[in-house]
């Protein structure tokens, strides 16, 4: 509103300016054909002639930079134009009196221009001293139409250039710079804002950004807005992200205001951004080290977990072979002679299998370590099924039903398979009854090893944790079966039997003989 009424008043002062320049070159042309064969210095009388100084003192008045470098040379020059244009018009009451009072009002009108008269009401309203001069030369010079038209065409356009004027008075002029350093202010305001802003009409059509918005969306500095329609943030609010013009994105802090009118419905709209991208790297670090903190404390429970089954291992699985070992010793290197060949036979025999045990206890230990610092890799090669059975059954230390093709193989380290098959069984023998089974088949693109026993099973509270580290007791077999099975890529999993056992199942690649 404030821009249209600088605009109206623009064009106003330069209607008026144009009227004064009209009404003073017609004077000009008029005066020699009004007056034929009167010299140049008799044309002064002639009504024409008023027209002159009157249309120079109305460009004088609405020149707004005239007013405001000079303003009071400019006033008196102007008031002085206009009194004499009105001196003119005296002069010629005798001869033209329609066109001398139409003068001399026009000339009283323009000198008039800047006074105002306040009414005493409540509302204060102020008057132009100059509108009621103007009006009554407006019917003078209607009436000398008759006696002079190109002098009373030139004082009709002087009537309606006047009454078109608006120049600078004080207060009007103070207004102006008022308003104008408000809209500077303002302007320098949402430029020096660090957030960035975006103002949008009721339409949420793009009215002004600032610097901010521009740098944060990759515009240029007077590069036209490439948006339509334009990004707009949730209306909540909160964090939310804010497409640039190359296609990327950028994290920010995105508010969304309405500007109401009297009626309390929006007539604007402002949208402010807040860039938030150090701080959502400084989140992401923060979570980063966060999820590091907590892998590195789960570390450490387990290893704290792994020392206290290790304690607890070596306190009694170890120390009962080795107490087993030192006493049938002592036995025996005391009363060596007095006992029975039978005997000592017997006790060296109980040696042996304890040491034995231990010897197995120490090798699954080993091979525990080097499974939790990821030191075993397998190197897998064909290995036939049935000759790792038949050697592991040989030395096992109980009846064993086989049931395995010769021509079957497996993809895997033999090594390993070895130590596989070894394990399935003692948990067999250990937590299992006879009879136990040792099968292998081909099933679709798999091979299936499996060892069945005839005992109660696996009690369904250690069905999660079975192939966990010392799970039954103080073990290690099952971990270690499931481990040498992963690293061979294959997999592992517990069934029941029917009516009553378990069912271990080791899945691996076949292979050709």
């Amino acid at each position: 509103m404030r821009i249209a009424a600088n605009d109206l008043g623009r064009l106003a002062r330069l209607t008026a300016g144009c009227a004064g320049i009209g009404a003073a070159v017609l004077g000009a042309v008029a005066m020699p054909s009004s007056a034929p064969g009167v010299p140049p210095a008799g044309r002064l009388s002639d009504p024409a002639a008023a027209l002159v100084p009157a249309g120079l003192a109305l460009l004088l008045q609405v020149l707004p930079e005239a007013r405001r470098t000079a303003g009071r040379v400019v006033r008196v020059l102007a008031t002085l134009l206009a009194l004499t244009s009105t001196a003119l018009g005296i002069a010629e009451l005798d001869r033209y009196p329609a066109a001398a009072v139409a003068g001399i009002l026009t000339g009283l009108a323009l000198a008039c221009l800047d006074i105002r008269v306040v009414r005493s009401s409540p509302d204060a309203i102020r008057y132009r001293v100059a509108d009621p001069l103007l009006a009554g030369a407006a019917v003078s010079a209607l009436l000398a139409y008759g006696a002079a038209p190109a002098v009373s065409g030139g004082l009709i356009v002087l009537v309606v250039g006047a009454a078109m004027a608006r120049p600078f008075d004080d207060s009007e002029r103070h207004l102006a710079e008022e308003l104008q350093e408000r809209q500077t202010f303002a302007d320098t305001l949402l430029q020096s804002m660090n957030e960035a802003v975006m103002v949008l009409d009721a339409n949420h059509r793009v009215i002004d950004v600032n610097r901010r918005w521009r740098e944060l969306t990759g515009h240029g500095p007077d590069e036209p807005i490439r948006f339509d329609p334009p990004p707009l943030p949730p209306a909540e609010g909160g964090d939310w992200l804010m497409p640039r013009v190359d296609g990327s994105a950028v994290p920010v802090l995105a508010t969304m205001a309405a500007i109401p009118d009297a009626e309390g419905a929006p007539r604007a709209y402002v949208a402010t951004y807040v860039d938030i991208a150090d701080r959502k790297r400084a989140e992401e670090s923060l979570s980063e080290q966060n999820t590091r903190l907590r892998e590195a404390n789960g570390r450490l429970e387990g290893a704290l977990a792994f020392k206290n089954d290790l304690t607890s291992m070596l306190t009694h699985d170890v120390a009962q072979p080795i107490s087993s070992i030192a006493s049938l010793a002592e036995l025996l290197r005391a009363d060596w002679a007095d006992l029975p060949e039978d005997i000592r036979l017997e006790l060296a025999t109980k040696i042996d299998k304890n040491t034995q045990r231990l010897i197995k206890m120490m090798n699954d230990l080993q091979l525990l370590f080097r499974l939790d610092t990821g030191a075993v890799t397998a190197r897998r090669a064909p290995v036939p099924l049935f000759e790792v059975a038949e050697q592991v059954v040989t030395a096992a230390a109980g009846d064993v039903e086989m049931d395995i093709d010769e021509n079957l193989a497996a993809l895997a380290d033999r090594g390993h398979l070895i130590v596989v098959v070894q394990n399935l069984l003692t948990n067999a023998f250990t937590y299992g009854d006879p009879p136990v089974r040792l099968s292998a088949a081909q099933r679709g693109d798999l091979i299936e090893l499996v060892v069945q026993d005839s005992g109660p099973g696996i009690p369904s509270e250690l069905l999660a944790k079975v192939f966990d580290r010392f799970m039954r007791g103080a073990g290690l077999g099952l971990f270690i079966v499931r481990h040498l099975v992963e690293a061979n890529g294959g997999t592992v999993r517990y069934e029941r039997a029917e009516p009553r056992g378990a069912r271990l199942i080791v899945t691996l690649e076949p292979a050709p003989i």
